[in-house]
């Protein structure tokens, strides 16, 4: 189920042209990042879809610490917690495009990365600040996120802390309360 309507932009600079679209939705809990490199599909990536990840990353981020969400100013959001739901396709047309290996299929420009993070910040910025409601979605959906993975660090060190408690002999002077009766202990 889409949070929002489709986002989708255009941009040209430096003889690059760059198109993204991207949409979140609420029933997925895994991101979809398809690129293209005139018109030839990178599914190991490269420099366009690097570009695209961090300026997301950072601008919602930036986002979140306006909006004072964040209630720890020492935790910030992830890329796979913005990311999380996300559903984009992002497509570059280079003039020379330089790809790595013979099979074409990731994207090596360094130029590439720097106007697509330009690119998505700027539009993504402008997009949020005039949709209130879209942001306000995309950050309770990568809060959502950001709260599930500490829940579940949470779980897996306690498991770990009780296996390395049941699993050492100690003497019963030194062994767990077993019992929540004060009186007992």
């Amino acid at each position: 189920k889409p949070l929002h309507d489709p986002i989708a932009f255009r941009k040209e600079l430096d003889g690059i042209i760059v198109d993204v679209s991207l949409q979140w939705c609420s029933d997925s809990y895994s991101d979809t990042v398809l690129g293209y490199a005139n018109s030839i599909r990178t599914v190991d990536g490269g420099t366009h879809i690097e570009g695209l990840k961090t300026s997301l990353t950072r601008t919602i981020n930036s986002f979140a610490k306006k909006s004072k969400i964040m209630k720890d100013k020492d935790i910030s959001l992830s890329g796979e917690h913005v990311r999380e739901g996300m559903t984009c396709i992002i497509s570059v047309k280079v003039p020379n495009p330089e790809f790595e290996g013979q099979t074409k299929t990731r994207l090596g420009n360094p130029e590439v990365r720097r106007i697509v993070e330009q690119s998505v910040q700027e539009n993504l910025t402008e997009y949020l600040e005039l949709h209130p409601d879209v942001l306000d979605s995309i950050l309770s959906k990568s809060l959502n996120a950001l709260k599930a993975a500490l829940a579940a660090k949470r779980a897996r060190e306690l498991v770990r802390t009780k296996s390395v408690l049941k699993s050492s002999s100690l003497p019963g002077k030194l062994a767990d309360c077993a019992s929540s009766n004060p009186a007992e202990s």
